[in-house]
């Protein structure tokens, strides 16, 4: 294989994994960084950091990889999608499995340099990889795939709990409550987009569930997850500046509202998008609550 051969395989895996499009690792990040910040009172080891922040670049690359081996039979049927390597046949199935493997053992690997003393980490991280494996079959057996997907997204959290902390509080499975809830939400709205296709290939989506009802449902959960943040921050204790960045959310959560009105799919995918943001709110929140 010559140089311009192995550039093109690793532009072929760049796209694979999804590295151009970071969104995907910034809505794992931020609950991850939530968890980090409040297991560590404000001042997260850092390394655990640097191990974390890498960690989801992984995990969720992996992720990328896995969803689009297990979609490679429907994603030439979807617009959106079919110009992806596997569906493009740019990238062999085989050669998909065997990235999705070194970046699980990479991850993995990192997982080892941490907790030297105890195993609850690394038990956490197979977990994790299960979660990962098994999230992107749910759509041809269940409506919910978006539940499975934030329970694969929101592992990181007790992770870093247990990684910072060695323990397993109650905020820990609170964060991951709200992480899943905060997922199907902002993955509803990404599901809207290819709602049309997805009825004609048979996808299941939360979507498809929610029919003409997914706005209020969409609303209704958003209620839940913000009722769970203020709860959270009762628990912590915490003043003024975490709800500041609550509210700020909030505010960000209407707007998403506005933007998925017509369900029209570029606006739905806007929506998607611009939940990195209301991420970003809640975690400055967390950040200025322990510089104060």
């Amino acid at each position: 294989m010559n140089l311009l051969q192995l550039q093109d395989r690793a532009r072929q895996y760049f796209i694979l994994m999804r590295l151009g499009r970071p969104i995907g690792s910034f809505l794992v990040l931020w609950p991850t960084l939530w968890a980090l910040w409040v297991a560590a009172g404000g001042r997260p080891d850092l390394y655990i950091l640097f191990v974390f922040v890498i960690g989801v670049v992984l995990m969720r690359s992996a992720g990328c990889v896995i969803n689009d081996y297990a979609d490679r039979e429907f994603d030439p049927h979807v617009s959106r999608t079919q110009t992806r390597p596997i569906a493009a046949g740019k990238v062999t199935p085989r050669e998909a499995l065997l990235l999705f493997v070194v970046l699980c053992c990479i991850a993995f690997a990192l997982v080892l340099t941490l907790n030297t003393l105890n195993t609850l980490t690394i038990l956490l991280s197979v977990g994790g990889v299960v979660l990962a494996v098994v999230y992107p079959f749910m759509k041809r057996y269940t409506h919910l795939p978006q539940v499975v997907l934030g329970m694969a997204f929101g592992w990181a959290v007790p992770m870093a709990f247990a990684a910072q902390s060695n323990q397993l509080p109650k905020e820990a499975w609170l964060i991951y409550v709200i992480t899943i809830i905060w997922a199907v939400i902002y993955d509803t709205m990404y599901a809207m987009v290819d709602r049309e296709d997805d009825l004609k290939i048979g996808v299941k989506s939360t979507a498809i569930l929610f029919g003409d009802a997914d706005r209020v449902v969409i609303g209704l959960l958003q209620l839940l997850m913000f009722i769970g943040l203020f709860f959270l921050g009762q628990q912590l204790q915490y003043g003024y500046s975490y709800y500041i960045g609550v509210v700020f959310a909030m505010v960000f959560a209407l707007y998403h509202q506005y933007l998925i009105r017509d369900r029209k799919p570029a606006d739905c995918f806007k929506a998607f998008l611009n939940n990195n943001w209301l991420g970003m709110c809640i975690f400055t929140g967390i950040l200025f609550e322990h510089l104060a």
